[in-house]
């Protein structure tokens, strides 16, 4: 499980971006239980997102579908590997607001704090 921190301003429509994406990113219609939207694509078996407390933090928890390398040649599978991830990253910005870069130095400042 992972906690993302949302950006100033983007909190506003945070809720609404944070199902939208997942149809918009994925391609998939969210499946909803009890405030948790849940999804299955590419390389995830499991995608849930929910909104973290007080609705400033976007809570990811995932599983990987790791018989993909099963069911598809090597190539296949890493290639969906790749397009899952890169459309991942792209769900991230789309709702949190901040890039890659950007959310490893949140991540590393959060890291800093509990220390």
């Amino acid at each position: 499980m992972q906690e993302y921190p949302i950006k100033r301003g983007y909190t506003k429509e945070f809720a609404t971006r944070m199902v939208d994406g997942l149809t918009e990113f994925f391609e998939e219609t969210a499946e909803e239980i009890d405030g948790h939207y849940r999804i299955a694509y590419g390389s995830f078996a499991r995608l849930e997102v929910y909104t973290g407390e007080k609705g400033k933090t976007l809570i990811v928890d995932s599983d990987s579908d790791m018989s993909i390398f099963d069911r598809l040649s090597e190539e296949e599978a890493n290639e969906m590997v790749l397009d899952t991830n890169r459309r991942f990253r792209q769900y991230l910005e789309f709702v949190t607001g901040y890039n890659t870069k950007e959310r490893k130095k949140k991540a590393e400042q959060a890291a800093k704090k509990t220390k």
